[in-house]
């Protein structure tokens, strides 16, 4: 007996209860897609090990719900996602505004491999997949928004993607547990503010180090 379609059932009843949850409103294309990604990372998952996470149902909360926090703060674009790595949080991102612009960068060209797969498969015309190192890509002052998860520390992260924030941008930068160390590291010239994350499903801290120039 196929139970595929309970599964995927099961899988959507889980991706509304969670965007609900967060106050979100997402349509039902938008939904689709979400669960169109989840499909994808959970199958090329089992070949290429893009993420640790291998139960497709706990991708939903750790993957899919943890990058939509992010959406109060992507108000403008063009959008960098640094570290990309399966496309987190930058697809999820890309579902939910479509009228954005969105540059996923990742080094590891396995992955990237896999997010421009995933992009084309779901349409995502507003997706541009880039394989390098972020020190190394140059489009100066280009992103009104740099993105990173799990990427790097703070400090790392503003001097590796300092040349491509425009001067009025910020970073977004998530985190566990609060980065009060390495907000310490940090240049002077820089200010910072940390919001606390909640993830539907997800018990362990999650905070946003919100940075910017001045």
């Amino acid at each position: 007996m196929n139970d595929a379609p309970q599964t995927q059932a099961a899988w959507s009843a889980r991706v509304e209860q969670g965007i609900a949850a967060m106050g979100l409103r997402l349509d039902a294309r938008q939904h689709a897609l979400l669960l169109g990604y989840l499909q994808l990372l959970a199958k090329w998952n089992r070949v290429y090990n893009l993420t640790a996470v291998r139960n497709p149902a706990d991708m939903i909360g750790r993957h899919l719900l943890d990058s939509l926090t992010l959406l109060p703060w992507v108000t403008r674009g063009p959008v960098l996602d640094v570290g990309t790595g399966a496309g987190l949080p930058g697809i999820p991102l890309a579902v939910a505004r479509p009228d954005l612009g969105f540059a996923l960068l990742d080094a590891n060209g396995k992955k990237t491999r896999f997010v421009q797969q995933a992009a084309a498969e779901l349409g995502l015309a507003n997706v541009e997949v880039i394989k390098s190192r972020v020190e190394t890509f140059d489009r100066r002052g280009r992103y009104a928004v740099v993105t990173s998860r799990a990427f790097a520390t703070l400090a790392d992260m503003v001097a590796g993607s300092g040349h491509l924030l425009a001067a009025d941008g910020c970073w977004l930068a998530m985190k566990g547990a609060r980065p009060d160390a390495e907000i310490s590291d940090l240049p002077d010239g820089l200010t910072v503010r940390v919001e606390p994350l909640n993830v539907p499903e997800e018990p362990g801290a999650r905070h946003l180090a919100i940075i910017r120039r001045g």
